[in-house]
């Protein structure tokens, strides 16, 4: 399995990016796919989560209305889309991959997951 994070830039406060995580070795389907975020000096956190199975998806309270995840099974990607861009927002942006259908209490968990990919970054400027 392997998995390859992409779309991070330098943005302004109030812009959008989309981040891409393209998976190789699973299908979709059948593993939950997530984004954490890490900024300088902080523990990384949950940002978002997409399970495979029946395409539940779920984010972190700081992203809810301003982040979209999905994903495109025929290219075995997904996606995450962000809006309204701040710059609490600023940090490396990490897609990670749990074989198997995550449930609200693993989801956000970083031990969950069995595959990482490099980190993508997201620079908001003020």
């Amino acid at each position: 399995v392997q998995l390859q994070a992409s779309g991070g830039g330098l943005v302004q406060t109030g812009a959008s990016l989309r981040l891409s995580c393209a998976v190789s070795g699973r299908t979709l389907r059948s593993v939950t796919v997530g984004w954490f975020r890490q900024a300088p000096g902080k523990e990384r956190e949950f940002v978002s989560g997409i399970r495979g199975g029946d395409g539940h998806t779920y984010y972190a309270d700081s992203v809810k209305g301003r982040f979209t995840i999905s994903r495109d099974n025929a290219k075995n990607t997904v996606y995450l889309q962000m809006n309204s861009l701040q710059p609490e927002d600023t940090a490396v942006y990490h897609c990670a991959l749990k074989i198997g259908n995550a449930i609200l209490s693993t989801v956000k968990q970083e031990l969950s997951y069995d595959y990482w990919a490099q980190g993508t970054q997201v620079t908001v400027s003020s």
